[in-house]
């Protein structure tokens, strides 16, 4: 009598956390905030082609999971920064393991080495 092969599941919780995280530019944002606190300005300028309405929207998506807390300084002018909390710092092993992984296997395209001129700031 044959033996019932066991057939391989997806786990939900890494599938929700492989949606979660694997949205477009939302790993490139976690990478920059993993650095360090930043404004809305410098987090888009450090990421090539991201509009502000997209940077506005993971950002808002981010903190509604608990990875990224918005903080408001009220200086004049109102200053905002953006930080990881505990959850998202939790990511830095998996965000290295990417980094790794992308130096060994992912070639730099030509286009992409070369350095962008600085954007004009824009509102969001």
């Amino acid at each position: 009598m044959a033996t019932p092969k066991h057939s391989p599941e997806l786990c939900s919780r890494f599938h929700r956390a492989s949606e979660l995280i694997g949205r477009r530019w939302t790993g490139a944002i976690i990478f920059v905030l993993l650095q360090s606190r930043c404004r809305f300005a410098t987090l888009r300028d450090a990421i090539p082609d991201i509009t502000d309405r997209m940077l506005s929207d993971r950002l808002q998506e981010l903190e509604h999971e608990g990875i990224v807390e918005r903080t408001v300084v009220p200086e004049t002018p109102v200053r905002v920064e953006y930080e990881l909390t505990k959850k998202g710092r939790a990511l830095a092993a998996a965000v290295g393991a990417i980094s790794e992984w992308a130096d060994k296997w992912v070639p730099i395209d030509a286009s992409a080495a070369r350095p962008k001129p600085a954007r004009k700031g824009r509102r969001a």
